[in-house]
């Protein structure tokens, strides 16, 4: 499986949307006091944007994709976003060589 160019440019442009919140959001904001409920907010933002590139796999009927949802919803409830994506894509790998 080779990766495209245009694939290679969607997935930086998916990083740099996901780091680009959390960053930008300190850079303007830094300094200023926040309640406990904003800073989580804010640290909550790079997984808005997750959910939203993940979002679609719940409306498909493809095998590899659903055991990466699988697998990326049971990490994210006991370890960090970076590695329920780390888990997705090696599962949905893992699956579509398999299958």
């Amino acid at each position: 499986m080779e990766i495209t160019l245009l694939q290679l440019l969607t997935i930086l442009g998916m990083a740099a949307a996901t780091y680009s919140t959390r960053a930008l959001s300190y850079l303007f904001l830094r300094g200023r006091g926040f309640s406990p409920d904003v800073k989580k907010l804010f640290e909550m933002m790079p997984c808005c944007v997750m959910v939203s590139v993940v979002a679609p796999s719940f409306m498909t009927t493809s095998i590899p994709d659903l055991g990466g949802l699988a697998a990326a919803l049971l990490v994210a409830a006991k370890k960090s976003l970076i590695l329920s994506v780390a888990a997705a894509v090696g599962v949905d790998a893992l699956l579509m060589h398999v299958l």
